[in-house]
């Protein structure tokens, strides 16, 4: 299968969903990662070019981890809208993955971006296999099946499926790490909150719904149409 996980800034993959991507990869699936907005703003003393520049590469290391492909969306951080430029920009990210099975933002996360990719998502997936909607790809043959990844913090998600990623909590973790400017960011901003801490806590909290240490929170997109082959996440 091809699976492509839909994140809003560079990080967001890692801190929701890296551990259910490194599993698929490890059972042998392609993974492809697209992130919409370059990140230009998470900085304290940089440029918004100089910054974006930063973020791009430390995505691109941490999908090599993986052996994901990146499809970079080179968004304005902060200014992610569901307009026809973009929505189409997202057929594209779809169609150019085509995948089985995609994941991104749940609608009831705290950051504007977040939602604006779980509706860009979510209305982007059926348009990327209609052949009359043009756009630079070919349209796909079939509708991908979409999964809405945990809240920053769990904070407003209520799961349906959980991954248990306890064997790949280090393949998680050196990810997240490759993403330096952003815990940078994130201390300037709320103080001593490292991004792995924060992903850390949520993990183990839904790991504990399995009896596991660590594990990732999903929830199905049920409007039609519907594949049946993937009405729930593997368990793996």
């Amino acid at each position: 299968m091809n699976i492509l996980a839909i994140g809003a800034h560079p990080d967001d993959i890692e801190m929701q969903c890296a551990g259910t991507l490194a599993l698929y990869k490890e059972m042998g699936h392609s993974i492809f990662i697209a992130v919409a907005t370059n990140g230009n703003v998470g900085s304290p003393d940089l440029s918004l070019v100089e910054i974006a520049d930063i973020r791009h590469k430390e995505q691109a290391k941490s999908c090599d981890i993986i052996g994901a492909e990146l499809i970079w969306m080179d968004f304005e951080d902060e200014w992610l809208f569901n307009d026809r430029p973009t929505r189409t920009r997202f057929i594209d990210a779809i169609r150019q993955a085509k995948p089985d099975i995609i994941i991104a933002h749940g609608p009831t996360d705290y950051h504007p971006d977040h939602r604006a990719v779980a509706q860009l998502s979510e209305d982007a997936r059926i348009p990327s296999s209609i052949r009359l909607v043009e756009t630079s790809l070919p349209h796909l043959d079939h509708v991908p099946h979409l999964f809405f990844m945990d809240n920053v913090a769990g904070i407003g998600f209520e799961p349906e499926a959980y991954v248990n990623i306890s064997s790949v909590i280090e393949v998680k973790r050196q990810m997240l790490l490759c993403h330096k400017s952003q815990d940078e960011w994130m201390r300037s901003l709320y103080g001593d909150c490292s991004i792995t801490d924060l992903m850390e806590k949520n993990a183990a909290h839904r790991g504990a719904a399995l009896g596991a240490n660590y594990a990732e929170a999903f929830k199905e997109v049920k409007t039609f149409p519907q594949s049946g082959s993937y009405s729930l996440l593997p368990q793996i």
